[in-house]
């Protein structure tokens, strides 16, 4: 049985076509349509509602040593407010998810997972914690917006003090109010451009949601929907859990080595990921140069008709305004310039390489 998030009402009431993601029933489009509000994102602000992501608290005096060694990227160094991405694997050096860690206070922790992925993820950190820790699910108290798009601050600085709003990327205030109500504002996101992502109260999030919905009218807000974000995401390359990576592809594999500090002490997957050396599969990025547009889990083969990979994410970018795909395939086939072939229903389709991300802004 799907949960609501506490905006369902207010998806219903502007029209949302509700369809179940990741354990909720979510809006996938509004009237207005993906395109729409693929392009409000890219030219103005779009609003999504994200509160299905689940949060988890880490904290006590062993916080800092265990997400050391239960995540990939080594958060020594983090200041209060910042947030870093980092991949958390598996003995094998598989992806069990990729996460955001913010640091609240020395000793605290908020760390942000993948919906369907929560409660998973939550008994990996129980089963994996040592010493004087403690892991906490929170995710009931939170509701959590994200408004996106290069008008999306200017939208904010309507209802919040510039003190509240985080001046840099990947940082994050926890005591801003923004509408007169107590929240976590963060300068992150998952659409390739600029904004924030509001982390509150559950019982205030409609009230919330209204009043960035008025504040952005003017800016040409719009409330977006999954279509939407899986466009985005897509345009901007970002990869996602069950396409991108899973418990058999190991974050390197991925294209996300950066987040993953092979120099720190040992960490669950280190060891099998330092056996394995260099990828021999890597993700690339398609340019659809045919006709048709090639979506996930599609064959991929080299000029000679062999079999050689598959693809994990395509479709039509409208920003961009054309087809692209994210692929898996051996590494002497990710040259930018690399003709493939993707198999979309029997046909062929050519396509590609090209450099990612397929969108900067």
């Amino acid at each position: 049985m799907e949960l609501k998030t506490p905006l369902y009402n207010a998806h219903v009431k502007a029209g949302g076509k509700m369809v179940p993601f990741g354990g909720y029933i979510l809006p996938v489009q509004y009237g207005t349509g993906v395109i729409k509000e693929h392009m409000a994102v890219r030219t103005a602000a779009g609003m999504f509602d994200v509160s299905h992501m689940g949060e988890i608290l880490c904290e006590g005096p062993d916080a800092l040593a265990n997400l050391n060694r239960i995540l990939t990227n080594d958060f020594t160094n983090m200041v209060i407010e910042q947030a870093r991405y980092s991949p958390m694997c598996n003995e094998h050096g598989g992806t069990v998810d990729d996460l955001i860690v913010y640091k609240m206070d020395e000793n605290k922790y908020f760390l942000v997972v993948n919906a369907a992925n929560k409660d998973k993820d939550y008994k990996w950190m129980l089963d994996h914690q040592e010493g004087n820790v403690t892991f906490t699910d929170v995710s009931d108290q939170y509701a959590q917006i994200a408004v996106q798009g290069p008008k999306a601050i200017d939208v904010i600085r309507k209802l919040a003090k510039e003190e509240d709003i985080p001046q840099k990327y990947y940082y994050a205030k926890f005591a801003s109010e923004v509408a007169g109500i107590p929240c976590i504002v963060s300068k992150t996101g998952y659409t390739g451009e600029d904004g924030v992502e509001i982390y509150l109260p559950a019982a205030r999030a409609e009230k919330m949601w209204d009043a960035l919905l008025e504040a952005g009218e003017e800016f040409g807000l719009i409330p977006c929907g999954l279509g939407a974000r899986d466009t985005l995401r897509m345009e901007a390359a970002m990869p996602l859990y069950g396409h991108e990576m899973n418990d058999d592809i190991s974050p390197i594999e991925a294209g996300l080595g950066f987040a993953v500090k092979m120099k720190k002490d040992d960490f669950i997957g280190k060891k099998p990921m330092e056996e394995a050396g260099d990828p021999e599969v890597v993700r690339v990025g398609l340019q659809v140069t045919g006709r048709g547009i090639v979506r996930e889990h599609q064959d991929i083969y080299n000029e000679a008709g062999e079999l050689i990979g598959q693809s994990t994410s395509g479709t039509k970018c409208p920003y961009i305004d054309k087809p692209i795909a994210m692929a898996r395939v051996p590494k002497e086939y990710a040259k930018a310039g690399t003709k493939l072939v993707a198999d979309v229903r029997g046909r062929k389709v050519e396509t590609e390489v090209v450099p990612l991300p397929f969108y900067k802004r």
